[in-house]
């Protein structure tokens, strides 16, 4: 029986990041993965890297430079011949990029002395991990501490079964070999309006059905207003309380019967997105004497440090509670290897930025004006628009805004919203300046380069108390 200081099951974001920090603090780590790719080679990375943020950000960016070469370089005095896109090329560069980083991560275990292990991991009692290899074949890991990494798997409804052929999760919707004519996207949420967007761009007519009655409603609901309009314009046709009902495919053509307004309504597309959330992937992760125990939702049940209730065993990423975001479990997997060492770590989950990336990409970081308003918390805003930036004039990109919210009394900054360019970017300042417990002001008196677009977040800040230079103020200054 191999023993180690630690193992970690799952290699995406969380757990390799966790994996490489424990091996960095001197602690003997192993990570196992039982996940492959298209070359049938262990596929370290998880989600992320393979089949998530990557592959579809590779996508997004092509079929961005599609849209700029055939409809956006004019105003620029650019001219080109007819612009045409070559999706398998598409695909086949998104895919370069995915072997180039999985690969990455294999290299930065074997830099940093990370065994990895090759199949399922399940967790046993008196701290012991049993993988289940491809061929069958089982051994077991003994371990004097475990963290489980092991991610989410897209969520699947019965109205809509998954053939990865004309109805695909998210997964499937990164190798479509050319444009589907009519395309309908299942859920308006973070991976809908991003993957909705790839394809609308190079061509598609895109009709994305969402359930709930309002749009993107965890976010502030100004740019939620403002990100509407603007999908609007770029032709997705978004339908909102639209609940499906059934599906069928017939000719390489899916029908999807709906409900919209209490009518019954369907309309038929030649592939189907359904991406309405994802799952902690749990099922026969845990022997039932394990002592890790599960929420009512599958999630594993972590305190604040990710501790579960079995001692020397930790959660983090997907897994556990809290959005399902590659940045919040990789800074999970960072603080539990290093409160394993022995540091007194803890992680600031009001600080957790969230971003869409659309084009313009959306972003946020802690409260909403909504939540304020519910908590009964005193409050004070400050927003500028893109189009007063001289900066995104220069660009052509000038579309959202930022806005700030600070404490009506101590003015500490409460949240920041931008949808606009560079947003994801953009929104890490104010990530900063709340992890140090910042104020408006603060922002305010730093000097900001120019032109720049971060000038649009100073802009903000000042107009949080009628200070704003380059627009008119709501209130006078004081």
């Amino acid at each position: 029986m191999s023993k180690y200081d630690v193992v970690v099951i799952g290699s995406g974001p969380a757990g390799y990041v966790a994996a490489i920090r424990a091996a960095q603090l001197g602690l003997k780590t192993a990570c196992v993965e039982k996940n492959r790719n298209k070359a049938d080679k262990v596929a370290l990375g998880g989600t992320c890297l393979n089949v998530g943020c990557i592959p579809s950000k590779a996508l997004l960016d092509s079929s961005y430079k599609y849209h700029e070469a055939k409809d956006a370089f004019d105003v620029h005095g650019i001219s080109t011949g007819k612009v045409s896109i070559d999706v398998p090329e598409m695909i086949k560069r998104k895919d370069a990029i995915v072997d180039q980083l999985t690969g990455g991560v294999g290299g930065l275990f074997k830099a940093n002395g990370v065994t990895t292990i090759e199949g399922y991991g399940k967790v046993l009692a008196g701290k012991k991990v049993e993988v289940t290899a491809e061929d069958g074949s089982t051994s077991t890991l003994e371990a004097e501490n475990i963290i489980i990494a092991a991610g989410s798997v897209p969520v699947e409804i019965p109205p809509a079964p998954i053939d990865q052929e004309v109805i695909v999760d998210s997964t499937g919707a990164l190798e479509f070999q050319s444009v589907p004519k009519r395309l309908g996207v299942i859920g308006a949420g973070v991976i809908g309006l991003e993957l909705g967007s790839v394809w609308a761009r190079l061509g598609s007519e895109v009709v994305v059905l969402e359930a709930l009655d309002s749009f993107l409603p965890a976010m502030d609901q100004q740019i939620a207003k403002e990100a509407a309009k603007v999908f609007k314009k770029q032709g997705l046709d978004i339908r909102l309380g639209a609940r499906v009902t059934d599906t069928e495919i017939s000719r390489k053509k899916v029908k999807v019967s709906y409900t919209l307004n209490d009518e019954e309504k369907d309309e038929t597309f030649d592939k189907l997105i359904v991406c309405v959330g994802r799952r902690p992937l749990s099922n026969g992760l845990l022997a039932a004497d394990s002592g890790v125990n599960l929420d009512e939702r599958g999630f594993i049940f972590v305190n604040d440090h990710c501790e579960t209730d079995a001692p020397g065993i930790y959660a983090v990423g997907d897994i556990v509670r809290g959005p399902m975001l590659a940045h919040k479990g990789s800074e999970e997997g960072v603080m539990v290897a290093e409160r394993i060492a022995g540091h007194k770590v803890s992680m600031n989950y009001d600080c957790i930025p969230s971003i869409i990336y659309t084009h313009p990409e959306i972003a946020m970081v802690g409260a909403t004006e909504e939540q304020l308003k519910a908590d009964g918390v005193p409050y004070k805003s400050g927003s500028f628009p893109f189009v007063a930036s001289g900066r995104a004039l220069a660009a052509n990109d000038t579309t959202g805004m930022v806005k700030i919210l600070a404490h009506e009394e101590t003015d500490r900054i409460l949240g920041c919203h931008i949808i606009g360019p560079s947003a994801a970017d953009l929104v890490q300042q104010i990530v900063i300046a709340m992890e140090f417990g910042s104020s408006a002001e603060d922002i305010a008196l730093t000097v900001f380069g120019h032109p720049t677009l971060s000038e649009a977040v100073h802009e903000a800040a000042l107009a949080v108390d009628g200070r704003a230079i380059h627009m008119p103020n709501r209130k006078k200054r004081k």
